[in-house]
């Protein structure tokens, strides 16, 4: 992980930015002053005092950050959405991003260029960990899974989630694509990499998967439909971090 922060992204560039979810009352002030009034409604909406703060946190992140690689105020960050409501830039500015979050840590990926995908979960016990995975994940993988020692399964069963929903959210399309119409590796030890999309060989090979390391308590992946592109993860950063960057 790369500790040198950088706001430039220069010709295939992906860059990955953990950032926590925890902080101090004042912090959390400054980032709420960044939001729109409509985001800090939502915000308030929250019933958990803990949900209200990640949310200001998350979305008081992405819009700093994006504003340092656009060169604006965090605040004048304009969202439109998908028809399946994924996230983009109202002024096409030449940079794509995603976003997503588990468990106290919240993780935004951006590139020039190119649609992507990042999905984050923490591992947890999942008691119906086969029914679940039988449910939604296609026959082969499910055979992967449960053909690992059963210390492996679990750590197995969230690197095959995130890499499935870093698929999903990088096209768009949402719960529209059903997880088991693509295969891709799910064994720890083995790179990350789609096997087949909807059956297709061939078209497996014009995406790129990409495992993310945060720890033993995480899962994450990052997908996107290019060839391999250089990749940059920042080390995880807490909100203040953000807030004193020069």
């Amino acid at each position: 992980m790369d500790s040198v922060c950088s706001f430039q992204l220069a010709g295939r560039d992906v860059h990955v930015w953990p950032v926590r979810t925890k902080a101090s009352s004042a912090a959390v002030a400054r980032f709420a002053q960044v939001l729109t009034p409509l985001e800090r409604e939502r915000a308030a909406r929250f019933r958990f005092e803990h949900l209200r703060q990640s949310f200001i946190l998350s979305r008081g992140a992405l819009r700093i950050l994006l504003g340092r690689y656009l060169g604006v105020a965090p605040s004048e960050v304009r969202f439109m959405y998908g028809p399946k409501g994924k996230p983009a830039l109202v002024t096409p500015a030449g940079v794509s991003f995603n976003t997503s979050h588990s468990g106290g840590l919240a993780v935004f990926a951006f590139t020039p260029g190119c649609e992507l995908g990042v999905d984050l979960e923490r591992i947890r016990p999942l008691p119906d960990l086969q029914d679940v995975a039988q449910r939604f994940f296609c026959s082969e993988e499910t055979s992967d899974l449960l053909a690992l020692p059963a210390g492996q399964q679990e750590r197995a069963f969230f690197l095959c989630w995130t890499r499935k929903e870093a698929y999903i959210k990088a096209t768009g399309d949402g719960l529209s694509v059903p997880l088991d119409a693509f295969r891709v590796e799910l064994r720890p030890g083995e790179a990350a990499r789609f096997i087949h999309v909807a059956h297709d060989v061939k078209a497996a090979k014009a995406w790129t998967l990409h495992d993310l390391d945060f720890g033993p308590d995480y899962a994450a992946a990052l997908a996107y439909q290019d060839a391999e592109r250089p990749l940059t993860v920042f080390r995880p950063a807490d909100p203040a971090d953000l807030l004193a960057m020069p």
